[in-house]
This record gives C-alpha cells, sequence and structure tokens, in this order.
C-alpha cells in the first residue's frame, strides 16, 4: 500500500523564491498547493481559498493546483493602519513582519484548515530545527539573504507546521534552481519596496492618507542639543530617528534627527555621536521556542534588517519589556523597529523597541 504523501500549502506571490520553493517541495514527494494571498484587491474578504490559474513553471512535472485568497480588508486593518498609527505616533515601524504573521501565517494556517493541508510552506530565506523537545526557527545558511529577523513574531506552533525550503541556499542557487525547473519568474527581479507604498515613499502616502496632515503640522520646530531653534521642518511624521537628509538646516556641520516629540511636533537633532546608544527598552515581546527569562542572561541582537547580530544582556523589567544592553555602542536605535534576539544561529525571539537610552557617554 502506498503511503499517503503530506499535502503542503505553499504561500506564492509570484516571485522566484516561492516558485523555487513550490518546485522543491513537489521533488521531495510533498503534495503541494499553490496559495497566493490578494492584499491588494477591492470587496471584502474571502471566506474561502478560491480557484485560480497560475503556472510556476513551464514544466508539466510543476503543474500544481493554486488558489486564491482575498485578505485585502485584513491587511488593511491589520498591516496598514499599524503603519500609519505608528508613524503618528513617532516611530518608525516595520510593516513586513506585522504582516508575517496577522496575514500571511493568519492566512495560509486558515487556507490551510480549509484545503486540508498538514504544513504550509514559504520563500523565506530561514530554517527550522526540532532540538530538545521544541520547534525552533534558525537563520537562513546564506547571511545575505537570511530573513529570520522578520520571522520573530511566529509562534512555536506556527514554525512547527512551517517549511523553509530555501534556508539552505544561496540566492544565485535559488536563480538556478528555477532555471532548471523551467520557473516562469527565474529572471525576475527583486522588489525591495514596502508593497504598498508607491515608488516606497511612505511620506506621499502617510499625507495622502490622512487628510489635512501636512498643512496642520508644517512649520515645527529643530533643535539643536542646547534646545536652540535652528530651523522647521513638514510634520514629525515625515521624519526619522537618524535622518540627515532633508532637514534643510544651516549650521554648517552635519546634523542628524536624534529623537522625535509628538506632542510638540518638535525634532531634536545632534551630531552623528549623539546617534550611539548602548541601551534600549523593548516590548510587545514574544518568545518561540525559548521560555519568557525570570533573570538577565546573555544574547545577541539585531536592531535592523541589515544588522550584525551584536552580543548583549537582557534583562527582565517591569510591564513585561525588556532592557537590552550592548557590549559595544549601536547607531540610531529607532522606536518602532524591531530588536530581535539569538542564540547563536537561533532566534530566540524579539520585541518592538519602545525607547532608547542616553547616547553613549552621556548620563541620563
Amino acid at each position: 500500500m502506498e503511503k499517503r504523501r503530506k499535502k503542503v500549502l505553499v504561500g506564492l506571490s509570484g516571485g522566484v523564491d516561492s516558485s523555487v520553493a513550490a518546485c522543491m517541495l513537489v521533488r521531495q514527494g510533498f503534495e503541494v498547493t499553490g496559495l497566493h494571498l490578494q492584499l491588494h484587491a477591492e470587496g471584502e474578504d474571502a471566506t474561502r481559498p478560491e480557484p485560480m490559474e497560475m503556472r510556476i513553471s513551464d514544466r508539466k512535472e510543476f503543474d500544481i493546483p493554486v488558489y486564491r485568497f482575498n485578505l485585502s480588508g485584513r491587511f488593511r486593518r491589520e498591516v496598514e493602519d499599524y503603519f500609519r498609527e505608528e508613524y503618528l505616533a513617532a516611530h518608525t515601524p516595520n510593516p513586513c513582519m506585522l504582516c508575517n504573521k496577522t496575514v500571511k501565517w493568519a492566512g495560509l494556517l486558515e487556507a490551510a484548515r480549509l484545503l486540508d493541508a498538514e504544513l504550509v510552506s514559504t520563500g523565506h530565506y530561514a530554517r527550522t530545527a526540532f532540538r530538545e523537545g521544541r520547534h525552533r526557527l534558525l537563520a537562513g545558511l546564506d547571511p545575505k539573504k537570511d530573513q529570520s529577523y522578520f520571522l520573530w513574531m511566529l509562534s512555536e506552533e506556527e514554525i512547527a507546521r512551517t517549511l523553509f525550503p530555501l534556508g539552505e541556499h544561496t540566492k544565485q542557487e535559488v536563480r538556478e534552481l528555477a532555471r532548471s525547473f523551467g520557473v516562469t519568474a527565474a529572471e525576475k527581479k527583486e522588489s525591495q519596496e514596502i508593497c504598498f507604498i508607491p515608488g516606497d515613499d511612505y511620506r506621499s502616502w502617510l499625507a495622502a492618507s490622512v487628510p489635512g496632515l501636512r498643512e496642520r503640522l508644517e512649520g515645527g520646530g529643530i533643535l539643536d542639543p542646547s534646545g536652540k531653534l535652528i530651523g522647521s521642518h513638514h510634520g514629525y511624521p515625515f521624519y526619522t530617528v537618524g535622518q540627515r537628509r532633508g532637514l534643510g538646516t544651516a549650521t554648517g556641520e552635519p546634523v542628524y534627527v536624534t529623537s522625535i516629540d509628538p506632542e510638540t511636533n518638535t525634532l531634536h537633532t545632534g551630531p552623528r555621536s549623539a546617534l550611539l546608544s548602548t541601551t534600549l527598552r523593548v516590548g510587545r515581546l514574544n518568545w518561540i521556542a525559548f521560555d519568557p527569562p525570570a533573570a538577565p542572561f546573555e544574547a545577541t541582537a539585531r536592531i535592523r534588517y541589515r544588522d550584525t547580530a551584536a552580543p548583549c544582556t537582557l534583562t527582565p523589567k517591569e510591564g513585561g519589556e525588556i532592557e537590552v544592553v550592548f557590549a559595544e555602542p549601536k547607531s540610531a536605535l529607532t522606536p518602532g523597529q524591531a530588536a530581535v534576539f539569538y542564540r547563536g544561529e537561533e532566534v530566540l525571539g524579539g520585541g518592538i523597541i519602545t525607547d532608547a537610552g542616553p547616547a553613549a557617554g552621556k548620563e541620563s
């Protein structure tokens, strides 16, 4: 009697990575079904996936059934509204990690239940492992493409049901696999933009989504470290910590945004050295296969996608937050961004930066 193949639902974006992931799973003997999440469509969210025409390859071997699942309303509520509110709170959000948790994995697992699939899969460059009785999230082997930073919000249960076929490959290897599989998107260029922000211009999107925002906040003050007024700006939500360009100050030396006060519509600035700090606070924590810590412990942390994981001490604080103290100063610790914690190759979890400590060398 032939052993039943496990059914896997693969999230298909139309790009090369997800297409190759699907083809690899076919070759590995899984029963593969594709799911295309519609995130920018009109109308109400769908109650169940609907069949659609999509070919990932010109090879018959890789002809798989594909469904569409309209979750555009959920995307607007969970991701776009969050993105807007975070900027209005003077934070700098990363919408992709929230989308992964609340839309992509939620949608994949919901569709998997409706389509009787046991597992889900995506084209992310990450890995999983079952060690010491726990399902763990690991960094992708290629440090240039590792996307584990964007996946810290996932639960251990979600990791347990997820396959990452690309996690041990480089982008070049994936391109070569795409050509060998006859993938139609083999030469498609990667997009580095936020998917719902035309031209990657969040300022124009924000102004359009909040009528009158520019007019209401135009002319706020830019202050130097002593509190002296050195210029005016176009509204605090249109700036981020660490920004230098577009300030329009004539100080003779480069100045950077060091903090933003939404209550007074004020940008505080200083030299580049003022961006350096060793301490931050992190809230909205999620631990994957790691119990919430009760005492200080050593780890490494990344504070942005392209960051290198740096040694730090994590100390539990009141209100369910963590204080992170780095061994060496980090630049532009930005409220709203994620701090993701690692132990070696394993993602322990992460959270949202709520506050950065004083500049390195300054007393609090």
